[in-house]
This record gives C-alpha cells, sequence and structure tokens, in this order.
C-alpha cells in the first residue's frame, strides 16, 4: 500500500467531511459544531482504547483488529478536521510539536 502525504490526508480528509455536512444538514437540519465533531473525535478516541485493551486481550471481544485500525485512522481524520474547523494548520500543529518535544528530550 502506498504512503500518504500529509497534504494527501488533508486534503481527502476535507473532501469526506463536506460529504458528511451534506448528511447532517439533510438529517438535522444543520452541519455539527465543531464542539460536536470534537466530542465525536473522543468518542472514536475512547474506542481506539477500548479495541487496544482487546487486542491486547485485557477486554473480551475477539477478532478487534480491523475495528481498531478504522478508529485510529479515523481518529488522525477528525484531527485533521479539527484543526481545519479551528484555523490551525496540522502539518505546522505536527512540526511544533515534534520539535517542542525533540528539543525537551535531547541531552
Amino acid at each position: 500500500m502506498e504512503h500518504l502525504d500529509l497534504k494527501e490526508v488533508i486534503d481527502r480528509s476535507l473532501e469526506i467531511r463536506k460529504s458528511y455536512h451534506k448528511l447532517e444538514r439533510a438529517h438535522h437540519g444543520s452541519e455539527w459544531s465543531v464542539e460536536e465533531d470534537a466530542l465525536a473525535f473522543l468518542t472514536d478516541a475512547g474506542l481506539v482504547g477500548r479495541h487496544t485493551m482487546s487486542q491486547q486481550g485485557r477486554w473480551p471481544k475477539a477478532d478487534t483488529k480491523e475495528e481498531l485500525e478504522h478508529k485510529l485512522g479515523e481518529c488522525v481524520w477528525w484531527l485533521t478536521i479539527l484543526a481545519n474547523r479551528m484555523d490551525l494548520d496540522i502539518n505546522d500543529a505536527i512540526e511544533k510539536f515534534l520539535t517542542k518535544t525533540e528539543d525537551l528530550l535531547r541531552p
């Protein structure tokens, strides 16, 4: 499988979000707020925890690898969407985090 670059992840994520906004308007009469998007992300992040427990044999549910993989991808997608909706550049956020953390951990 080909590796995605961050720009492609962002572009594809934004297109998917546009499609979900159409569904939200059709089903609820309005698009989800940023807060609702954040809550959806937190819900999916919680499911990553539960599927991780299952994958590690600490929760009684079998065969969750596919679900875990899906939720990990979905969490990256949500973070990309949240950054965009809050006028933040996810690329800059990642770069700043990595640089700051590397600097903190450098001997």
